[in-house]
């Protein structure tokens, strides 16, 4: 099980109401961690619980009353006597708008039948596609097969950071970053090079966090690598 956040499970105990029922949780936690302590599953893609929140995708979001707007559930730590709704009308819209929002620039023929985190999320929330009329995508951006192990598909990537993360705060190696800002936004390893000429070590700790398979092992496709 995936907290989203690293698990806080010792220290003072708060009371907390998380969609109308009481609860007690260890101060420090994430309203996101303390909510699947208790059952309580709200969607991700940013999050994971062996890397410090980041609050990105913008898909966790929670009501909490006396807070503006709809703050982060990974980011935001619970507090004694928060009152937290991680469900509501306008929640659910939120939500479907930003994973359509994704869904505008990924490629239609791997939703249906995915299986990563990101379709999951997709289910969790119920969406299976867009309303969107886009006339610039990176579907045509080149697979990266480069590296011996894995390959890179930035159509599939949606710049959660998650890999940049892991290469920084797991293997402590810094050999991928972002690049661009907005549409142009990418992972890059090294300086904009192939994952095989950068100086990316093949530890793994990308491809195992990535939650769009993105960053996917090749051993997973012996017949070959189609995008869908």
């Amino acid at each position: 099980m995936d907290y989203g956040t690293p698990l806080k499970t010792s220290g003072e105990m708060v009371s907390i109401t998380i969609n109308g029922q009481a609860l007690e949780v260890a101060a420090g936690n994430s309203i996101m961690a303390a909510a699947l302590m208790h059952g309580i599953d709200i969607p991700k893609l940013c999050a994971t619980d062996n890397l410090d929140a980041y609050g990105s995708c913008r898909v966790c979001l929670v009501e909490v009353d006396g807070m503006r707007g709809y703050p982060a559930s990974c980011t935001t730590l619970v507090s004694a006597g928060m009152v937290i709704r991680t469900e509501s009308e306008a929640l659910i819209r939120l939500r479907k708008g930003m994973l359509q929002l994704y869904l505008s620039d990924f490629p239609a023929g791997d939703i249906p039948d995915g299986w990563s985190e990101f379709h999951r999320t997709l289910q969790q929330v119920g969406v299976t596609d867009h309303p969107y009329s886009v006339s610039k995508t990176h579907l045509d951006a080149p697979v990266d097969e480069s590296n011996p192990y894995f390959l890179f598909d930035p159509a599939k990537c949606i710049v959660c950071n998650r890999c940049v993360r892991a290469c920084e705060e797991i293997q402590g190696t810094f050999a991928l970053t972002i690049d661009g800002r907005g549409f142009d936004s990418k992972v890059v390893a090294g300086q904009d090079q192939g994952f095989f000429e950068s100086n990316y070590v093949s530890c793994g700790a990308c491809v195992q966090t990535c939650p769009t398979q993105a960053l996917v092992e090749k051993s997973l496709f012996p017949e070959g690598y189609q995008r869908g």
